[in-house]
């Protein structure tokens, strides 16, 4: 399911970090960086809801505010949002969340049913170390193919009012699910999720990968995008696990996480299009669909990736 848009456009972006995505190589695109994980707050739940907020807040009032996390029943997001007196959808498509909120957003201000809207997600490694795996000071061993879960905020304000960043196109994801049980792969669980969507995109809009100067997933990490160079073979592809990571961090297969695509998306990657760098962008974020009982069930992995077209635009 694929949309298509002619007035709706990014006017302001506000991205927070922890301290190792600071220490990586997209450190001085970011807007602001916390030192350590607590964020002045007493724990980590309530510290990615502290920072979710922050990037709210630095944005002008909306008319919404659209958002998601990995928290269970995305918490970080509700508590982040209660005390701002504005409407407020909460989202959830995993690591697909960001473009989830914005394909929402971007419908609703295409069909003037709203004037503008903010889209936020967050994620941090130690609130979802302890709910999908084990709290930190367990210091469980993990294999190469896990992927470290992002600690940030990203938020974004959509209206119809043109500036230099449009968005373009978006297409809706379906469930994928190719019987992988294995909570330590994500890359090879959503991989299929992104070239499912990749292909639905290009097919509805009657494109080539070729239309585009860089196609994003978000994220897939080194063997998810591996897995993805190995079958499309696509000549302007990366994917934003690894790229927010230097390789000698030690972080294992990459970033993950809600906020990991965004905060790439909305500080490296708009840098780039703002200084006619890029000008056609499409990032597809996928998202694992399990929870904590699901896979000590044993049970599949399904995913999902959502998809979103973002082209420079001239305003004279």
């Amino acid at each position: 399911m694929t949309f298509k848009y002619n007035n709706v456009f990014i006017n302001d972006t506000y991205t927070i970090v922890g301290p190792l995505e600071n220490k990586g190589p997209l450190s001085n695109y970011f807007d602001k960086h916390y030192d350590d994980y607590y964020f002045k707050c007493k724990n980590f739940d309530e510290a990615e809801a502290s920072i979710l907020r922050e990037s709210i807040l630095k944005l002008d009032k909306s008319d919404l505010i659209i958002s998601g996390d990995l928290q269970n029943q995305i918490a970080a997001s509700s508590f982040g949002v209660k005390d701002l007196n504005t409407p407020y959808l909460g989202v959830f498509s995993a690591c697909a969340t960001s473009v989830e909120s914005l394909i929402i957003a971007s419908n609703m201000i295409e069909k003037n049913q709203i004037k503008n809207c903010i889209c936020s997600t967050s994620s941090h490694n130690n609130t979802a170390e302890k709910q999908f795996r084990f709290p930190i000071e367990y210091g469980g061993f993990k294999p190469k193919t896990t992927t470290y879960t992002v600690t940030g905020a990203a938020s974004v304000f959509l209206s119809r009012k043109k500036t230099d960043i449009k968005v373009e196109s978006s297409t809706i994801g379906k469930v994928i699910d190719m019987n992988i049980k294995d909570a330590y792969k994500m890359g090879a669980v959503m991989a299929p999720a992104f070239i499912d969507t990749l292909n639905t995109h290009l097919k509805d809009l009657n494109r080539k990968p070729e239309y585009y100067d860089l196609i994003l997933s978000g994220d897939l990490g080194i063997y998810g995008k591996e897995i993805i160079n190995d079958i499309l073979k696509l000549k302007n592809y990366d994917d934003t696990a690894c790229m927010i990571y230097d390789k000698n961090q030690n972080v294992y297969s990459g970033g993950s996480g809600p906020v990991c695509a965004p905060l790439v998306l909305y500080s490296y990657i708009f840098n780039l299009m703002r200084n006619n760098k890029l000008k056609k962008v499409l990032l597809i974020a996928t998202g694992s669909l399990h929870n904590q009982v699901s896979v000590n069930e044993k049970r599949s992995i399904p995913s999902i990736a959502h998809a979103i077209s973002l082209e420079k635009y001239d305003i004279n």
